[in-house]
């Protein structure tokens, strides 16, 4: 052979080499949407077909076909086809502004890679896979996030990725290792090492009353789950023998102790007293300051110290810290007892946001403390406060505003698992959690209810709607754990299940409610959040690390973006993070809490070794 024909059949071969790299639709059709990451083998399996009719898209149409196929995305095989049902009889989900339809492909099990076609447009969607292991690695990127929200320590190679690399921040002369209290900013003698810890959303600043809710639900994740979480998520505590969410979670509990004087009040949070922010972290060189101890953030504490040391015990090695997590959990309670219960303690100097609670609040708090604290101690103080007052905590009076304090749920639930526990408090916690599962739009599954199998009520599209979002679905979730209304398992699996899709692009946006996410196989991420780190005036802008929450569509934004505010509940999100007066931190400013949510939700859909 020639030198000539060598090189023609080099070219022939290169190219029949480069006909086999390409896979999938030649056309992507951005309204067949579906979980960008992909389904296990026995969830199910459904994609919504959207035609846009009012909102930001609307100018936008799609008619689909009949029927549909999936596909395998390298070979193009067709492995499964069925037809499309019009969703609500072709009405318009006014939530969404989109009408729609359904694919059900819950019937396709085997592992693989595939997309969805649509023969008569030609047209299909992006790729997803089918696995038992599908979220384990989100699970991993949603979990690391609280490693780059730690606020002392370096983000360095080979735990922090490029270019999502720092030095440590605020522990330079006045800061975190010597902050003073916010009232006597010029006395030296008030300075004390309040490193550790995380961020608590976007700003640099650390709250004790709102780790409340993160701390809890990670911990309730675990114990719901505890073989899913694994040594391996390259934090630099990775392969000590304790799961890493162990260790994130006492990262933060080391910084509560370090908030507790000697005795038992909390101080109630720390930070910055302005906005002149900096970027990176490490940059800012603000002094940093402490707020006063507070009623609310020792009733707090002393059940995350309860609760954390109930939890971390099974841990070799772990044995004399949480015996002191237990004397500082009690000292707390005690503190909480014999003080004023002050909701006027935060006095907003240190911005931003109000860290104290309303008394009722903190009544709840107290009940959710005892719980926790009985568990830990068996001592009947504790035990008669949750008989005498757990009716007062917001599952017994507004299920919607209680999702934003899913903990206290969680807790209640916990409860009717104690030994010794009071036996009608059990029962009648038992009972109205059955009686919501019937009789509330916001348990079960009803088809009618949103095309994207998604529902939350209206008046949850508020500030960190996808906190709630989150919840509700580990709430549903809730029914299979505890046997509640087992004639119904299916329904609330169900409900979910389209939660969980919901975050992973089953939406009207079709986006994926978690920052950068591209290399797990995400099509379209939440590419900007509002944080001091990641702001629009640094190089991490439209750039941030993996794995962030965003609050979420907010149908009462209070900024000055009309394309915001005339949009359906379900479009009122944008992918930006400007400030005044745009506001962007409404919207997509994320928070320990809505991860946390997340991640709860998230672990109870990973395959257990």
């Amino acid at each position: 052979m020639n030198v000539k024909r060598l090189v023609q059949f080099a070219i022939m071969m290169s190219l029949i080499n480069v006909s086999n790299l390409i896979a999938g639709p030649e056309k992507i059709q951005k309204y067949i949407m579906i979980d960008q990451f992909g389904y296990r083998p026995g969830d199910f399996k459904v994609a919504v077909i959207a035609d846009p009719q009012f909102g930001r898209n609307s100018e936008d149409s799609f008619i689909p076909g009949s029927v549909y196929e999936v596909r395998t995305w390298d070979t193009d095989e067709v492995v499964f086809t069925d037809s499309i049902d019009v969703w609500n009889n072709g009405a318009v989900d006014f939530t969404s502004g989109d009408k729609g339809w359904w694919f059900d492909f819950t019937d396709l099990t085997n592992e693989g890679e595939y997309y969805i076609f649509d023969r008569e447009n030609n047209a299909g969607s992006n790729k997803f896979m089918i696995s038992d292991d599908v979220y384990r690695e989100l699970l991993k990127a949603a979990m690391r996030v609280f490693y780059y929200q730690r606020l002392n320590d370096p983000k360095e190679i080979p735990y922090a990725e490029e270019p999502w690399t720092d030095s440590a921040a605020f522990i330079g002369p006045g800061q975190d290792t010597e902050a003073r209290f916010v009232d006597d900013k010029n006395n030296p003698a008030t300075a004390r090492d309040l490193s550790g810890g995380w961020m608590d959303a976007g700003d640099y600043n650390k709250y004790v009353t709102f780790a409340d809710s993160p701390v809890h639900m990670l911990l309730t994740a675990y114990e719901q789950n505890p073989k899913v979480f694994t040594d391996d998520y390259n934090i630099p505590e990775s392969g000590n023998g304790i799961p890493d969410i162990i260790d994130e979670i006492k990262y933060e509990i080391d910084w509560i102790m370090k908030m507790q004087d000697s005795d038992g009040g909390v101080l109630i949070k720390m930070g910055n007293i302005d906005y002149n922010v900096a970027s990176p972290p490490s940059s800012d060189n603000r002094p940093r300051y402490y707020g006063p101890k507070c009623s609310s953030s020792a009733i707090a504490a002393a059940g995350m110290f309860a609760h954390a040391a109930i939890v971390l015990s099974e841990f070799p090695g772990l044995e004399k810290y949480c015996e002191e997590l237990k004397i500082r959990a009690e000292k707390a309670w005690n503190w909480f007892q014999n003080n004023p219960h002050s909701f006027n303690c935060d006095s907003q100097e240190i911005k931003s946001g109000d860290a104290d609670k309303y008394p009722h609040s903190q009544k709840e708090m107290e009940v959710i403390s005892a719980i926790y604290l009985y568990a830990l101690t068996t001592n009947e103080i504790y035990n008669e406060v949750v008989k005498n007052n757990y009716m007062i905590t917001a599952q017994f009076y507004d299920t919607y505003l209680s999702l934003y304090f899913s903990q206290h749920g969680d807790a209640l639930l916990y409860y009717t698992t104690i030994p010794g526990a009071d036996e009608k408090a059990k029962k009648e916690i038992i009972e109205h959690r059955m009686k919501q599962g019937f009789g509330l739009d916001i348990f079960d599954f009803k088809p009618r209810a949103d095309l994207y199998m998604a529902y939350i009520p209206g008046a949850l599209y508020t500030w960190g709607s996808n906190n709630p979002r989150a919840a509700l679905g580990s709430a549903n979730y809730d029914f299979i754990k505890y046997n509640i209304n087992e004639d119904r398992r299916e329904n609330y699996l169900r409900r979910a299940h389209g939660i969980l899709h919901y975050f992973h692009g089953v939406n009207p946006l079709g986006i994926v409610y978690l920052s950068n996410m591209y290399k797990y196989g995400a099509e379209l991420c939440t590419d900007e959040i509002w944080h001091d780190w990641f702001s629009n005036l640094s190089e991490w802008d439209k750039n941030p690390a993996p794995g962030y929450v965003p609050g979420g569509p907010n149908f009462y934004y209070n900024g000055s973006r009309i394309d915001i505010l005339t949009q359906p509940v379900q479009k009122c999100y944008l992918n930006w993070n400007n400030s005044v007066p745009e506001n962007s931190w409404e919207i997509t400013e994320p928070a320990i809490y809505y991860q946390a949510s997340y991640v709860k939700l998230l672990s109870k859909f990973i395959a257990s070794d």
